[in-house]
C-alpha cells in the first residue's frame, strides 16, 4: 500500500537510503535517543512501500559535523549513487542530518531532480522536480544552516559569559590541580612544583628557552606534563616543552580565554579550519589572581617580552633575538639605512654586517660592512653615556651561579627522594608477596632491581654535578681582576676586555641603553654613518672611518697627493710627510692615519726619489754591519733580519746611521757562529 501520492512504482524499484549522522563523538555516546529516532526511519520507508531488501542505512558519518562534506564519506557516496540513478528516495529524520550548509544541500537537490529521486524526512515526502517541493526543501536547508549558526552562537555566548567570570572549566597544566568545588591548588607533589619553579628561575637568568632546556638535559632533569588521562607524566626537557611552561598564563595565576583563533583556509581538497595563536594583547578574557601563582603577573609579562625579543626573525623589524656568542656586538640591533631592514651577521675571516634583503629583487647586496671599527665606535659612545656607572660583574655572576646551583641541587634532591620512595615501595611490595607465587615474585623483584639501579645512577649523577658546581663557583680569579672588581675607582671600560665579560655579556649591556643602530655607507665613501638610537628616544650620529680598496677611492686623494709632492719638494722625509698629512686630516686606504709606507708608494709612483737623504756609510769604525757579517758567515742578509725580528739576536738600530751595528770583536763572530750551527745534542 502506497502511503504517499508522490511515491511511484519506478521509485519503489530503486533502493531507499536512510542517512544517519550525529555531529560529535560525544553525541554518539550520549545522545542515544537521537540514534533510535533516526533508525526508526526504516519503518517509515516500509510504510511508504519499499521492501526491506531495498532499504539501505548509511551510518558511516556518525561523529562528523554536517557543516562540510570534506570528512563525510557516506554523504559523498550517496551523491554518487543518486547521480547514477540507483536511489529512489533519500530519507533522514530531518534535513539537518543531511547537510547544514546550503552549498552542499543544493547539489543534492539538483541531482535528485535530475534522476527523479524523492527526499523525505519525519514531516513527509518532497519531490525536488516540482517547484513547490524544491521551495520547501530550499527553505529547510536555509533553516538548517541558520540553526547551526544559532546553536553555535548560543554555545559561544554561554562559554564567553562564563569565561568572563573565570568559571569556565579549562584544562589545567601540570602543577595545578582542580579539587571538588572547582577550587584550584598547586600540585601537592613538591617535585612537580620544584621543576616548574626551576624553569622560570633559570629562564630569568639565562633568558633563552633553548639554554634552559640544554641545562636541564645536562643535569639529567625532566619536565612534568599533563597527560590526556589527567595524570602527570615526566618527559625529557625540550625547548618546546620549556616554551609551553613559560607561555602558559595559568602559572602567572591568570585565567585566560581566547588565546587561539580559528581561521578558514581554502585548499585544494576543500575548506579547513586552522588554529592560530593570537598576541597577548588580543586575548578575549584575562582574569588575574584566579589560580595559585608560580610567578607574579608582572614577571610573566616580562618573560613574554623576552620571548618575543628572542625570536630571531631577520625579516621583521621589532625583534632583536637573544644575545649570542659571536664577536659582532650589534647582533639583532643593526639596521640598514638603505632599505630599513635588519642586517645579518656574517663570519668568515672577520665579522661583517650584511644586508641582502634586496638580493631576490635586484640581485645586489645593499651593504656589507666590517664589524670591528663600527663596534669600537659604538662601544666608545656607550662608555661616554655610561661613564658615571660602575659595575661589579664578577660578584653578580658568582651569586647568580650559586643561586642557580642551589635550585638545581634542590631539584636533584627531590628527584632522589622520589626514587628512594619508589625503591622502598618496590621492596615492600616484594616482601608482601607469597614466595611460592614465582610469576608475581619475579616481576616484583625485577621492578625492585630497576628502581635500585635508577636510584644508583641518579645518586652518581648528583655527586658529579655537585663536584662540577664547586669547581666552577670556587675557582680563583687573578689578583688584577679582583682589584679591578673591588676597587671603587674602576669603571666598566676597564672590565670590558676581561675574560669574564663575554661577547654575550657585552651585547646584553649595550642593549640596556641602545634601542637600535642604523648603518649607511655611501658609494666610494671612506666612512660609515652610524646613527645610535638610545632607549630614551635620543639619537647620536657619527662617522666611522673604514677601509677602502685603493688610494683612488679616498675622497681627498687628489688633494693629498698634491700636498705630498709639495712636501717632498721641500725635502721632507717620508716620516715627516706622513706626520704632517695625518695632522691635516688625511688618511691611508686601510688606516685612519697616513702611513710612511703610503707616502713612499705614492712618491715612487711619481718617480720621485729622495735627493735629500744622506748616503749611509758602508763601514763604521769599530762596528760590523749586517752585510759585513753575512758575508763573513756565508749567509744571506735576511738570515739576520729574521732572527732580529724573532728576538734570537738582540740588537737595536743606531739612531745616527739607522743601521744594525755589532761590535767588531772576535767574541761577536764566535757567538753568531754558535747560533748558526744551532743547539748540539749529547748522548
Amino acid at each position: 500500500m502506497i502511503a504517499s501520492g508522490l511515491v511511484q512504482a519506478h521509485h519503489l524499484s530503486r533502493k531507499a537510503v536512510i542517512y544517519i549522522r550525529q555531529s560529535t563523538g560525544h553525541q554518539v555516546l550520549t545522545n542515544l535517543e537521537s540514534q533510535r529516532m533516526q533508525r526508526a526511519m526504516r519503518d517509515h520507508a516500509v510504510n511508504l512501500g519499499w521492501p526491506d531488501n531495498l532499504i539501505e542505512t548509511v551510518e558511516v558519518d556518525t561523529g562528523v559535523s554536517g557543516k562540510s562534506t570534506v570528512d563525510r564519506v557516506g554523504y559523498r557516496n550517496l551523491l554518487s549513487e543518486v547521480g547514477q540513478g540507483l536511489v529512489g528516495a533519500v530519507l533522514s529524520y530531518e534535513s539537518a542530518r543531511l547537510s547544514r550548509n546550503c552549498s552542499d544541500w543544493y547539489p543534492l537537490l539538483d541531482r535528485c531532480a535530475f534522476t527523479d529521486c524523492l527526499i523525505g524526512d519525519r514531516d513527509g515526502i518532497y519531490d525536488p522536480c516540482c517547484a513547490n517541493g524544491r521551495l520547501l526543501l530550499g527553505m529547510k536547508g536555509i533553516l538548517s544552516e541558520v540553526e547551526l549558526h544559532t546553536l553555535r552562537g548560543r554555545l559561544v555566548a554561554g562559554s564567553l559569559n562564563k569565561a568572563r567570570r573565570g568559571e569556565l572549566r579549562l584544562n589545567l597544566p601540570a602543577g595545578l590541580v582542580r579539587l571538588k568545588g572547582d577550587r584550584v591548588v598547586k600540585d601537592p607533589d613538591l617535585r612537580v612544583q620544584g621543576a616548574i619553579d626551576l624553569v622560570f628561575s633559570s629562564f630569568l637568568k639565562l633568558r633563552s628557552s633553548c639554554q634552559v632546556a640544554r641545562q636541564l638535559r645536562r643535569e639529567g632533569l625532566t619536565l612534568p606534563r599533563r597527560h590526556r588521562n589527567d595524570e602527570t607524566v615526566w618527559r625529557p626537557a625540550r625547548a618546546a616543552r620549556v616554551m609551553a611552561i613559560l607561555k602558559n598564563p595559568a602559572y602567572g595565576g591568570a585565567f585566560v580565554y581566547g588565546k587561539v583563533h580559528n581561521e578558514q583556509c581554502f585548499e585544494a581538497d576543500g575548506i579547513h579550519m586552522k588554529r592560530r595563536r593570537v598576541d597577548m594583547k588580543e586575548w578575549a578574557v584575562i582574569v588575574k589572581d584566579r589560580y595559585p601563582k608560580y610567578v607574579s603577573w608582572d614577571t610573566f609579562e616580562t618573560i613574554q617580552a623576552v620571548l618575543k625579543e628572542n625570536r630571531a626573525e631577520y625579516d621583521r623589524k621589532m625583534t632583536r633575538g637573544v644575545p649570542r656568542i659571536g664577536e659582532a656586538l650589534l647582533q639583532g640591533i643593526a639596521y640598514c639605512s638603505e632599505c630599513g631592514h635588519k642586517m645579518k651577521i656574517q663570519y668568515q675571516r672577520h665579522g661583517r654586517y650584511r644586508c641582502d634583503h634586496l638580493r631576490e629583487s635586484t640581485g645586489s647586496v645593499c651593504q656589507n660592512l666590517l664589524a670591528a671599527p663600527i663596534d669600537e665606535a659604538v662601544t666608545r659612545a656607550f662608555f661616554q653615556a655610561l661613564s658615571p656607572a660602575e659595575l661589579d660583574l664578577y660578584d653578580d655572576a658568582i651569586s647568580q651561579r650559586q643561586e642557580m646551583d642551589s635550585e638545581l641541587r634542590g631539584a636533584h634532591e627531590r628527584e632522589l627522594q622520589r626514587l628512594r620512595y619508589e625503591a622502598d615501595l618496590s621492596r615492600r611490595q616484594y616482601d608482601r608477596v607469597d614466595p611460592d607465587n614465582r610469576n608475581v615474585a619475579s616481576e616484583l623483584e625485577r621492578r625492585w632491581e630497576m628502581a635500585l639501579r635508577a636510584l644508583s645512577e641518579a645518586e652518581a649523577q648528583f655527586n658529579q654535578a655537585t663536584i662540577k658546581s664547586q669547581k666552577i663557583v670556587d675557582q680563583k680569579i687573578p689578583s688584577d681582576l679582583r682589584t679591578a672588581l673591588t676597587s671603587l675607582g674602576q669603571s666598566l671600560p676597564e672590565l670590558w676586555t676581561k675574560e669574564i665579560v663575554t661577547p654575550k655579556h657585552r651585547k646584553a649591556l649595550l642593549r640596556c641603553l641602545l634601542d637600535k643602530v642604523t648603518l649607511r655607507r655611501e658609494p666610494n665613501a671612506d666612512h660609515v654613518i652610524v646613527r645610535i638610537v638610545w632607549r630614551g628616544g635620543a639619537d647620536t650620529e657619527m662617522k666611522v672611518p673604514v677601509d677602502v680598496g685603493s688610494f683612488e677611492r679616498l675622497p681627498r686623494f687628489a688633494e693629498m697627493k698634491e700636498r705630498l709632492l709639495e712636501l717632498e719638494t721641500q725635502g721632507k722625509s717620508d716620516e715627516e710627510i706622513s706626520e704632517t698629512l695625518t695632522a691635516e686630516g688625511y688618511r691611508s686606504a686601510r688606516d685612519t692615519r697616513v702611513l710612511p709606507a703610503t707616502v713612499r708608494v705614492l712618491r715612487l709612483n711619481e718617480r720621485r726619489v729622495h735627493r735629500y737623504r744622506k748616503s749611509r756609510n758602508k763601514r763604521v769604525p769599530g762596528f760590523l754591519t749586517v752585510p759585513q757579517l753575512a758575508k763573513e758567515l756565508g749567509v744571506r742578509n735576511e738570515w739576520f733580519y729574521h732572527r732580529i725580528r724573532s728576538g734570537a739576536i738582540e740588537v737595536s738600530r743606531d739612531p745616527d746611521t739607522g743601521l744594525y751595528l755589532f761590535p767588531d770583536q772576535p767574541e761577536t763572530l764566535k757567538r753568531l757562529r754558535e747560533l748558526q750551527r744551532g743547539p748540539t745534542t749529547t748522548q
